[in-house]
């Protein structure tokens, strides 16, 4: 899974089993997902055709799901929590929003382990449940808009039949789409403000818990050299298992997990400026990049 965001739209890219409650939604092989900002009060005669058009000038064509939104991308959360992870924009008013008012809760769950079609189907129910406590743990007396929205997707062999709270996909959906509501409807209320959209880990140094990395002031920077750029520090490649990149390591809590500390890939001037330009570029097309780059000058 990859993903990228211009300033209206967020773009989710891979090769998924989804199920979506959107427009022109249901089940799917998709490789794109993506979630547009459209003007406020926007009412476009035929919805489903406007996400195809949209779709089409991407050259996505047919196989994708699509969301819109009259919320600015730059409020998007996006929260990792192991192999899942969770994309959220937020804005409400009240049960019946005003249609010249910013609303629709929509979340994008992807995982990277496997889910069963029923997984699927019960994950949408996990995250709706999760959207309905943060309202009404903000003190809201509803538990959604009238267009609010849902997509899940999932990656490789199939490995999980359920996605209840309980279980391992449930659990880890559920915390992030409860702790992504709350943050993304706290950047579109201006009650934290940030010019790009926002990132969130699953942490369990210092005991388990959700931290917000932002480039500024960064306790581990260096964490490779001196002058190094930071826009990439959760790397999208990751896991890209490329053993010239990463290794394998034991973890903490047991199991083995993939380090890239040894990366500087993205890391790298030039390759991050050309990943901002082509954020659809395979790794082997960046490690081959920056292998043509030696022989030529830093202007």
């Amino acid at each position: 899974m990859r993903y990228y965001y211009t300033s209206g739209t967020l773009i989710v890219r891979g090769d998924f089993r989804a199920a979506s409650t959107g427009i022109a939604g249901g089940f799917g092989r998709v490789t794109t997902l993506f979630n547009h900002t459209v003007p406020s009060g926007f009412d476009h005669a035929a919805p489903a055709r406007y996400l195809q058009d949209l779709a089409s000038s991407w050259g996505y064509d047919q196989d994708y799901f699509g969301l819109l939104t009259a919320v600015q991308m730059r409020h998007l959360c996006v929260l990792q929590y192991d192999f899942i992870t969770v994309f959220v924009t937020a804005g409400v008013t009240n049960p019946n929003p005003d249609p010249d008012r910013p609303h629709t809760i929509n979340i994008i769950v992807t995982s990277r382990e496997g889910l069963s079609e029923g997984a699927l189907l019960e994950t949408i129910i996990t995250a709706t449940e999760a959207k309905a406590l943060a309202l009404r743990e903000d003190g809201r007396p509803f538990t959604g808009t009238t267009t609010d929205a849902v997509i899940v997707a999932s990656e490789g062999e199939e490995k999980h039949i359920y996605a209840g709270t309980f279980t391992e996909v449930g659990r880890r959906v559920y915390a992030a789409v409860l702790r992504g509501v709350h943050e993304a409807l706290d950047r579109q209320e201006g009650k934290i403000v940030r010019k790009r959209p926002s990132y969130f880990i699953f942490s369990r140094y210092g005991g388990d818990h959700w931290v917000e990395w932002q480039p500024e002031g960064c306790p581990y920077y260096p964490c490779h050299f001196e002058g190094q750029v930071c826009d990439f520090c959760y790397c999208p490649f990751y896991p890209c298992k490329d053993e010239e990149l990463g290794d394998w390591v034991e973890s903490s809590s047991s199991g083995r997990i993939w380090s890239c500390s040894r990366c500087t890939l993205l890391h790298e001037t030039r390759v991050a400026a050309y990943f901002k330009r082509n954020p659809e570029a395979t790794l082997k097309e960046m490690k081959k990049y920056r292998a043509s780059l030696k022989d030529r000058p830093i202007i």
